[in-house]
């Protein structure tokens, strides 16, 4: 690890470039075209060694861009006319679909195609597709795992292997799966491991699916991204609602992602701020697979602004314009709260992270600020009179913007037959402030003192173990709290358990009921 310090280090120093890193002109021509400037670390320590042959184990968080670390030294490698040379694995349809998006994008001028393998497709073209020619192929773990058992494809060797976000795949339950398709692959092969962290069942799995690897680093403990600036607001549980409208009509949000902790929650949230005028809308592990990827290519495209989303729904959305990231609730753990955050502030832009919590998680707060070591700034949500203000100015910018049409005289000069000039501009004016309705109280959030005070009894009592009780009384709703029950994507759901083993022989899928405590996945 001191060796791959040093790595990145001298990296720093001398400011590698792509041309420094031995690719093929047609590959560095694909750079240029997707926009590189400079490689990030995890691109610069990963591409020597995945030039060289070595199999690697590399960390680093999201948005560092491990796609291109991996991807473009692999093509630089593979021959595009000798079959299937490169196999990526994720965990999920969406992040299949974006790597793959992005592996075609670096391949083109080599003439390498791809193909995108998952559950709830059909078999037989994803079959044809890749026998008439594909180099590259994407796939989740349960459709590839059944293709491979079903012996479906004639002298599928290639001859390197990725597995990409392991963490989340065994955090899906995909590790079973995955040692067995190792099973199916050719013992020659390179393989490349990344994982945005390493848990002793993904350290263990590396030992057994690489041979003598590069242990490559990018994370200094938990450190975020530099480019997220990370606030949190204390309110009372009931609050929630307000303070996410709020918070989003004073901050001018151009594309956010809102992550709640439920599915139940995350359908109710976005149907409240559909309502409250926000182009929002739901991402969850029970809706149906063109749902979901309706909802996704809608976000993309801007048709969709606000994104409400459970972790693991998410896990596959990589969009470099998402200016805010919402913590509806604070998350469980610090390693959730990088991931979610991470979703911002990428490709070189700057974002904003903003979590919303009770006193009673204000201890929690505290943890990830320990172990993810980074500075999360204490503010107060905008009252309705701060949020007129800073309106009035909005106002004021956009009228010394407006284009003048030339019907703006035909109307000016009919409303002057009746109306004098100053009435008519109270009037316009007058006319866009009806627009700029703000919901909610005057005020929302806890005020400095109280919140002082309420902390510092806190401290007070910290020996007490028996729920931090003592010194806050808040209202306490039931929303979001959730039930226990494991969904087949590791979300929390409110669904009722029931019924017996469902299988699904034509997509590949299977499902199992969520009964409590027990924990089922979708097949990819």
């Amino acid at each position: 690890m001191q060796e791959n310090a040093q790595t990145q280090i001298e990296t720093e120093e001398k400011l590698i470039t792509f041309d420094d890193l031995g690719l093929k002109k047609e590959i560095l021509r694909s750079v240029k075209d997707a926009g590189f400037k400079v490689p990030s670390p995890i691109q610069a320590a990963a591409i020597p060694f995945v030039l060289a042959g070595r199999d690697i184990v590399g960390q680093a968080h999201t948005g560092t861009g491990k796609t291109a670390a991996f991807g473009l030294p692999a093509l630089n490698n593979i021959n595009p006319n000798d079959g299937v040379g490169l196999l990526v694995i994720t965990p999920t349809r969406e992040l299949a679909t974006q790597v793959s998006d992005e592996l075609f994008k670096y391949g083109r001028n080599i003439g390498a195609r791809t193909v995108t393998v998952y559950g709830g497709s059909s078999y037989n073209r994803q079959i044809d597709l890749i026998e008439r020619g594909a180099s590259v192929v994407v796939a989740t773990p349960g459709r590839l795992l059944d293709i491979l058992k079903k012996n479906l494809l004639k002298n599928f060797a290639p001859s390197i292997v990725v597995l990409d976000e392991a963490d989340e795949m065994l955090d899906m339950g995909f590790l079973d799966d995955i040692n067995e398709i190792f099973s199916y692959l050719p013992s020659n092969r390179q393989t490349l491991l990344f994982s945005a962290t390493m848990p002793k069942p993904i350290k263990l799995l590396a030992e057994r699916i690489l041979d003598n690897p590069e242990f490559i680093s990018i994370t200094k403990g938990e450190t975020t991204n530099t480019d997220i600036n990370q606030e949190y607001y204390v309110i009372d549980e009931h609050e929630r609602d307000d303070a996410i409208i709020r918070l989003m009509d004073s901050e001018g949000c151009s594309k956010s992602i809102v992550f709640c902790r439920t599915k139940s929650e995350v359908d109710r949230l976005s149907n409240v701020l559909s309502n409250a005028g926000y182009l929002a809308n739901g991402l969850h592990g029970d809706m149906e697979q063109r749902q979901r990827e309706t909802v996704i290519k809608g976000f993309k495209n801007n048709g969709v602004k606000v994104l409400v989303a459970t972790d693991v729904a998410a896990r596959g959305i990589h969009v470099d314009n998402i200016s805010h990231v919402f913590n509806y609730h604070i998350p469980f753990d610090p390693e959730s709260y990088v991931h979610r955050i991470g979703r911002t502030g990428r490709a070189g832009t700057k974002g904003k992270a903003i979590t919303l919590l009770t006193p009673l998680e204000f201890k929690e707060l505290q943890r990830i600020k320990t172990k993810v070591g980074t500075t999360i700034t204490h503010a107060f949500v905008p009252s309705k009179n701060d949020l007129r203000a800073t309106n009035l100015k909005t106002i004021v910018t956009t009228i010394e913007e407006q284009k003048i049409y030339d019907e703006a005289h035909q109307v000016l000069d009919m409303l002057k037959e009746d109306i004098d000039e100053a009435t008519i501009m109270f009037k316009l004016v007058s006319m866009i402030l009806d627009k700029q309705t703000i919901q909610g109280p005057n005020s929302i959030g806890i005020p400095a003192e109280k919140l002082a005070a309420i902390l510092d009894r806190a401290s007070k009592r910290g020996d007490n173990r028996s729920g931090g009780r003592g010194g806050y009384k808040g209202t306490r709703s039931r929303s979001g709290s959730g039930d226990r029950n494991r969904s087949g994507s590791g979300e929390r759901s409110s669904r009722p358990s029931g019924g017996g083993y469902r299988g699904n022989s034509s997509t590949g899928e299977r499902s199992r009921p969520s009964g409590d405590r027990n924990r089922s996945r979708t097949r990819d």
